[in-house]
């Protein structure tokens, strides 16, 4: 398990939350993330996704 890391070392990398990352994960914003049991497991040469939220005014 030496090519991943857990969500909360790639939150401190990408300088976002461990939700974020969660959410991130469960949304597959990030390649080649495994699942195990409750946790997730993120290649340590992944890339940090982007999120842009766009806010509709009706």
């Amino acid at each position: 398990m030496d090519n991943f890391m857990t969500t909360k070392e790639a939150a401190e990398l990408w300088n976002i939350s461990v939700r974020q990352v969660q959410n991130h994960c469960k949304n597959g914003r990030i390649k080649g993330v495994l699942k195990v049991g409750t946790n997730y497991l993120i290649p340590k040469d992944a890339i940090k996704p982007t999120y842009t939220y766009i806010y509709v005014n009706k």
